[in-house]
């Protein structure tokens, strides 16, 4: 019940501080943007680190229109909320989704996929990921064929 409060407040600021980043850049604690293998122009800030008390991570992303991250895979799965625009997920061997806001994606512990924003428009979301399992594992960039694909 504690981690559903935590989420509940953290995701409420975060919806706040979306707004916000439409003229401003999200930054961490320390100022600094944090790496993430991707397409360019994307913002992915952590807002929670995991601890021993709350096992999960929880990151804001923000992209553009044809951003997107490289293939990967999260070894303790992971959850997407989508909180604006449209974007795409796909899992390896699976058609490609359409995401909107509103929606929740749920990435299974190991399965490899993808996402990112629509050839149109931006898409931001929040992701939440247990980190007891390790970090994320990253693999081969999307292709332009892939990304593309109906």
């Amino acid at each position: 019940m504690k981690q559903l409060l935590l989420f509940a407040v953290l995701f409420s600021i975060t919806a706040f501080n979306i707004v916000a980043a439409q003229e401003t850049t999200f930054f961490t604690k320390d100022g600094v943007q944090l790496p993430v293998r991707n397409t360019g122009n994307n913002t992915l800030v952590e807002l929670y680190h995991a601890d021993s008390i709350f096992t999960y991570n929880i990151a804001v992303a923000i992209f553009p229109p044809r951003k997107k991250l490289d293939w990967h895979y999260h070894p303790g799965g992971q959850k997407l909320i989508i909180t604006e625009g449209v974007g795409y997920y796909q899992e390896r061997g699976m058609p490609k989704r359409i995401v909107r806001k509103g929606e929740v994606i749920k990435c299974l512990p190991g399965v490899e996929h993808w996402h990112g924003a629509s050839i149109e428009t931006g898409v931001t979301y929040l992701a939440t990921s247990p980190a007891q399992k390790g970090p994320t594992v990253w693999l081969l960039k999307v292709t332009d064929e892939e990304y593309q694909k109906q």
